[in-house]
């Protein structure tokens, strides 16, 4: 600090000082100050700041001359001996160079009797894989890392090896046998060392052999599946070797030795074992991973199986439960769907008391925070070893059980927590959750990462494609998933429309779905007339034009008051009223202020209850309006539950609500999510809810959720549900679809974000690509079922007689291209021809075609009818050919020799005639002659003639006119006859059939320069050559299939790899540099997060600042209100804005689809302001003052801001930049204060 220059004390100053206490800032008043020195500003230290280097003179004499422990009054010789220790000490070294020991490479292992099991030795054991650590291994053989980081991993970890991802292994026998090709153990070896006169003989060939059938066995038998992943190389090889397989061929590297022949002699063997099975039984070839389990016979064998279990419960188990318990015993993966509270709950139960019982680990997972902390009570109280992980909280991580949300259990996998080690099941609650379009992605990262030992519960609502789903999971998991599904409701359901408003009208509720499931239509009629009679006869007249879907609070009110009193009166409380917005939940709460449903018993205990929870509070914090409202309404029973609620008063009314103490409970849709707080009734307060772009209807699997939280196990007999009909009556087609329709299917939300791709760059063995092709979005690839086939056809390809290309035949293959191109390309005219109007004209009735087919060759025919099927559109035709050959199918022309010929037929004997069916492809010309025909006549005669009876009668007048006119127009144009264009005749002008038509015209005039067509065995040549490409063909679209290029989301990796580049987060090779590291750390907005980093933007702004900027990134809604805030922060929000248009104009370079106004719209300062006086201290209650924005959704900001706060700290730590990292650490502690980080009431 500078010096201050006081002027001196006047007769008029108190007496009065300051004392500056060390160099920390901090300042002492002094009000008496001593006599004999001067007033002004003071120091402890006199001299300024001290000397940096310390004077070791003073030092010596103060620790050797002044210190009294030195100089003892009795032993003084000790105190000399002391003295000549420090002062004659020997130098050492090494001591400044410390080195840590590397792994021992052998252990001890012990020799016992077999018999008595007595000592007899000690031997040494050498110790395989010692050199691996978290740092360069995927192998749980690894040593494990150091404490600090066996919770959640380090970013530096390598991750362990995903399940099903084992496929690399023989890659790296590859790679490694292609180094080790280089050196030859055989040929060119040093024979004498230099100065010796003899030297070795290396021809020793028997073991040689011996050792290479050895290698094979031991291939033989650790990669069964070797014939499956063969490399080409190697299969074309097989090929060759196929017929002298069995003996072993000498060759010049171990490589050969090894691998191929282990492929070339367990091919034929496979391949005979195929054969044998393939009769018998099919299961083998398409084995399915997901095993439905049959749970509608009851499991009566349950307590012989298992005699013991883990855990017992007070009632009996429902049969789908007692399913999923053995397969559990079985340490199999399970998907159990079921509707809400049938109980899915006792799986995951068990699951934890079987890890408890085998001394390993579960996780337990969920989508919503609130729901794992309900999940840490639950289980606490019942297993008691149970810890809880989420964004804020950490409650004793060692335990056996761990709850925790599903991002976390991302990064532990990315990290490589030690925690994975020692897992044994993992159990996602929820799993509908996967269609969340924001978070989705997260499930299947997870699924796709877990290791192989890990076991898989799923727990989901019901889902149609359950199996599906699973069938997936098993593929990429490569093991059975079985799914347990039950529709079976506990408590069921019945729905109803209620139409009161008013005392006189309020027991107008009608059934619409019973108990069984029927949809009852007078139910729905009853209540459209109920609601009729009260419409005024003005509106009757005018019809329901102006029904709108909105109605007044009044008359909100009015229909809230009656129903309660109505559900009160018939004890059908407790209620969940769901309203699709969080303004209307308040609203109706707050409108019911003359109701009141609770006693004074049950007044007292919630006062008692509220006051307690309360209690955590601080003062001002107690008084808050929102806390004052909500005790109000409690009193009476009534309870609001949505997002802009405080937490820790969300938690109280959750609380009250499973004792039975809040009646009604107004919620929106994120109460029905999990939080298993079932009621006797359920409200719709409408069935119409905005989705984030517009209003819709909900969808069946949304009303079933919610509608499935009516009805309590062993308390109601059956649950009800209530529509509420406001405006008027719903549709019954809508009502129908919603309560009676398909729940939503899981579909993937799978998408590349740059986290996920950072983390697997960094790996070397883990490739994105591999990630992407196990996505539940790539399912429909069955590469298993492709890689079968892919075999089977190179071994038919290897079957095939070869070609014989010489002489003439040297130009077959340039042939065969040609000619195939001109057949699609003439295929892709005629669609063109038959969609036109013209087109169809032409090919009207009486025209004359040139026909092709396999019984026709060039053959004139005349059309007699045109069907009216648009898709398959067959042509009728009279067609003349030689006498003999009316039904033959003719030789078939696979040569397809009228492509280079196009002389018309004419017959060598007498002319016949037949009346077929065409296709399109059938009919090569149109050609510009038509004639007059009587089609009805020609075709009954015909049809009549194909009966025996009449089978020699002479064809008919209208039949012989025609086929001598048709003989007579052949004859005529023996070369051919001009046929229609379809650019200058039909007038078609579009660009594909101009180009078309004029490439048509290049190919038909070059191939009649071929020489292969003048061969006498091109014929048969051309077939071999046909059936060789159709093979090829098959090939190369399934190789392409299995390959990486037909992943759907390839471009998009493409594009986000050249997006990291330019950003330098990679380099060119794909290895992540120092950014990327960064990055990496960060699980949201990642870029935006690093590049404010790298660019200094927090640099120099205050802790409070640099939090209220970060705010940007935590809250996603739009304010009305415009934030008061600093200058510095404008600047910081605008450098962010920029930072945020950079990124967003380069990925738009990069052509990734998301326009630079959607990127940076991202980013909402609205709470800029909020989060910044809260950060300087100012009270709750003034902040909600400062904003809009509800209570519970600032909360939920502060608390994800301080996750924010603490990823950048750990950024800035790897950055080196300690500064930053201190400042995040106060901006951290700033805002962790009051009712925002209030701990939950369900971990206490």
């Amino acid at each position: 600090m500078e010096r201050i220059n006081v002027p001196p004390p006047g007769p008029t100053d108190l007496p009065m000082s300051l004392l500056e206490m060390g160099c920390s800032g901090r300042f002492e008043l002094i009000t008496h100050p001593l006599p004999d020195q001067p007033l002004p500003p003071q120091s402890t230290l006199p001299h300024g700041l001290p000397p940096t280097s310390l004077s070791l003179e003073t030092e010596v004499e103060k620790q050797f001359l002044q210190d009294p422990a030195w100089l003892p009054i009795h032993d003084t010789d000790f105190a000399f001996q002391k003295f000549l220790k420090v002062t004659q000490r020997d130098v050492n070294v090494d001591s400044l160079l410390s080195c840590t020991p590397s792994p021992l490479h052998s252990g001890l292992s012990v020799v016992r009797d077999p018999t008595t099991g007595m000592l007899l030795d000690f031997t040494e054991v050498l110790l395989e894989n010692t050199g691996l650590s978290a740092k360069n291994s995927l192998s749980f053989q690894r040593q494990p890392g150091p404490p600090s980081e066996s919770l959640r991993g380090s970013n530096t970890n390598y991750p362990f090896l995903p399940g099903g991802m084992e496929e690399l292994s023989l890659d790296q026998i590859k790679k490694k046998s292609d180094l080790e090709e280089d050196i030859d153990f055989e040929n060119d070896l040093l024979r004498v060392p230099v100065g010796l006169k003899a030297g070795m003989d290396f021809t020793d060939k028997n073991s040689k052999t011996a050792k290479a059938e050895v290698n094979l066995m031991s291939l033989l038998s650790s990669h069964d599946d070797i014939t499956g992943l063969q490399p080409e190389e190697e299969e074309k090889e097989e090929g060759k070797k196929s017929e002298d397989a069995p003996k072993l061929p000498r060759t010049n590297s171990l490589e050969d030795l090894g691998i191929k022949d282990a492929v070339s002699s367990s091919a034929p063997s496979e391949k005979g074992k195929d054969e044998k099975s393939k009769p018998k039984e099919n299961p083998e070839e398409n084995k399915k991973w997901a095993i439905p389990v049959d749970i509608s016979s009851p499991c009566d064998d349950f307590y012989k199986r298992i005699p013991n279990p883990a855990f017992k419960w007070p009632f009996e188990l429902d049969t789908f439960q007692k399913q999923a318990v053995l397969r559990l015993e079985a340490h199999d993966s399970v998907f159990v769907a079921a509707h809400t509270s049938a109980g899915k709950t006792v799986v995951a139960e068990y699951a934890i008391a079987l890890s408890q019982k085998h001394m390993t680990r579960t996780i337990y997972t969920s989508p919503i925070k609130a729901l794992s902390n309900q999940k840490f009570r639950d289980f606490k109280t019942t297993f008691g070893d149970v810890g809880l992980l989420t964004g804020d909280v950490q409650l004793s991580p060692e335990s056996s059980c761990l709850i925790m949300t599903t991002e976390i259990l991302r990064s532990m996998l990315y990290n490589g927590s030690e925690v994975i080690r020692d897992l044994e099941w993992v159990i996602f609650d929820e799993v509908h959750y996967i269609n969340d379009a924001e978070r989705g992605v997260v499930w299947e990262e997870v699924l796709i990462m877990l290791p192989d030992h890990v076991s898989i519960i799923l727990l989901s609502a019901t889902v149609p494609n359950a199996l599906e789903f699973s069938e997936w999971i098993g593929r990429i998991k490569k093991r059975h998933i079985y799914v347990i599904s039950t529709m079976k409701r506990p408590v069921p359901l019945e729905h109803y429309l209620y139409t009161g408003n008013s005392t006189k009208t309020q027991k107008e509720m009608f059934l619409l779905v019973d108990a069984v499931g029927n949809f009852l239509t007078k139910g729905h009629y009853a209540a459209v007339d109920a609601k009729k009679e009260r419409t005024s006869k003005h509106a009757q007249s005018f019809g329901a034009k102006n029904a709108s879907h909105n109605t007044t609070a009044s008359q909100d009110r009015a229909v809230w008051l009656t129903l309660l009193h109505f559900l009160s009166q018939r004890q059908q409380t407790p209620v969940v009223a769901f309203t699709f917005s969080r303004t209307r939940c308040d609203e109706n709460a707050r409108s019911l202020d003359s109701m009141d449903l609770t006693t004074s018993v049950e007044k007292a205990e919630i006062h008692s209850f509220f006051q307690k929870s309360m209690s955590r509070l601080r003062g001002g914090d107690r008084q808050l309006p929102q806390i004052l409202l909500m005790r109000d309404l409690l009193k009476r029973g009534i309870g609001v539950h949505h997002s802009g609620i405080l937490p820790i008063l969300k938690e109280v009314i959750e609380m009250l609500f499973s004792r039975g103490l809040v009646k009604v409970l107004f919620a929106t849709e994120t109460f029905a999510m999990g939080v298993n707080m079932p009621a006797r009734t359920v409200v719709f307060d409408s069935i119409r809810k905005h989705d984030g772009t517009g209003f819709r209807n909900l969808l069946p699997g949304e009303y079933i959720q919610m509608a499935g939280r009516a009805g309590r196990r062993g308390l109601d007999a059956t649950g009800t549900v209530i529509i509420l009909c406001k405006a008027g009556v719903h549709e019954m087609a809508d009502l129908h679809v919603m309560m009676l329709g398909k729940p939503t299917v899981l579909q993937s939300q799978f998408r590349l974000t740059y986290t996920m791709i950072l983390n697997l760059l960094r790996v070397e063995a883990l490739r994105v690509t591999d990630m992407m092709r196990r996505s539940f979005s790539e399912s429909h690839r069955d590469t298993q079922a492709h890689e079968k086939r892919i075999t089977q056809l190179k071994q038919s390809l290897s079957s095939l007689p070869p070609l014989d290309t010489d002489g003439q035949l040297s130009d077959m293959l340039p042939y065969y291209h040609t000619v195939t191109e001109l057949r699609t390309t003439t295929e892709i005219l005629q669609r063109a021809i038959l969609e036109s109007v013209n087109g169809l004209k032409a090919l009207s009735v009486g025209r004359v075609v040139v026909v092709n087919n396999k019984q026709h060759l060039n053959a004139l025919g005349v059309i007699l009818q045109v069907s009216n099927d648009s898709v398959n559109r067959t042509f009728t035709a009279l067609i003349i050919c030689e006498k003999g050959n009316e039904e033959g199918e003719g030789k078939s022309n696979d040569a397809l020799p009228h492509l280079f010929n196009t002389a018309l037929f004419i017959p060598e004997g007498p002319c016949s005639h037949t009346v077929q069916k065409l296709k399109l492809q059938d009919v090569t010309a149109i050609t510009v002659k038509t004639l007059k025909v009587i089609p009805d006549r020609i075709i009954d005669n015909y049809n009549k003639r194909q009966q025996p009876r009449f089978r020699h009668d002479p064809p008919g007048q209208a039949i012989s006119t025609a086929t001598q006119e048709l003989l007579r127009l052949a004859e005529a144009n023996p070369g051919g006859i001009a046929s229609l264009d379809p650019v200058n005749d039909l007038q078609l002008k579009s660009v594909d059939v101009v180009e078309g038509s004029m490439r048509c015209r290049v190919l038909q005039e070059s191939l009649k320069e071929f020489n292969c067509i003048h061969s006498p065995t091109f014929a048969e040549q051309f077939a071999r050559v046909q059936e060789r490409m159709s093979v090829q063909e098959e090939l190369d679209k399934l190789l392409f299939l299995v390959s990486d290029q037909s992943l759907s989301l390839l471009p998009e990796y493409h594009q986000r790899i050249k997006v990291l580049q330019s950003l330098q987060y990679v380099d060119s090779n794909g290895a992540v540099q120092l950014k990327g590291r960064v990055a990496c750390q960060i699980s949201s907005h990642e870029l935006l997060l690093t590049e404010l980093l790298f660019e200094n933007v927090l640099s120099p702004l205050a802790p409070e600042e640099s939090a209220a900027l970060l705010s940007c990134l935590v809250f996603t809604q739009n304010t009305q209100v415009e934030p008061h805030i600093t200058n510095t922060l404008q600047e910081g929000i605008d450098r962010v804005l920029s930072v945020a248009q950079r990124i967003g104009e380069l990925q738009r370079d990069c052509e990734i689809p998301q326009t630079v106004e959607e990127f940076v719209g991202q980013f909402k300062f609205g709470l800029t302001e909020v989060v910044y006086c809260w950060a300087r201290g100012m009270p709750f209650a003034e902040i909600a003052l400062l904003t809009d924005v509800q209570e519970g959704t600032v909360v939920r900001c502060i608390q994800r801001l301080d996750e924010v706060l603490k990823e950048v700290r750990q950024a800035a730590r790897i950055v080196g930049d300690s500064v930053l990292g201190s400042k995040m650490e106060k901006a951290s502690l700033a805002i962790r204060r009051d009712i925002v980080f209030t701990a939950s009431l369900y971990t206490h």
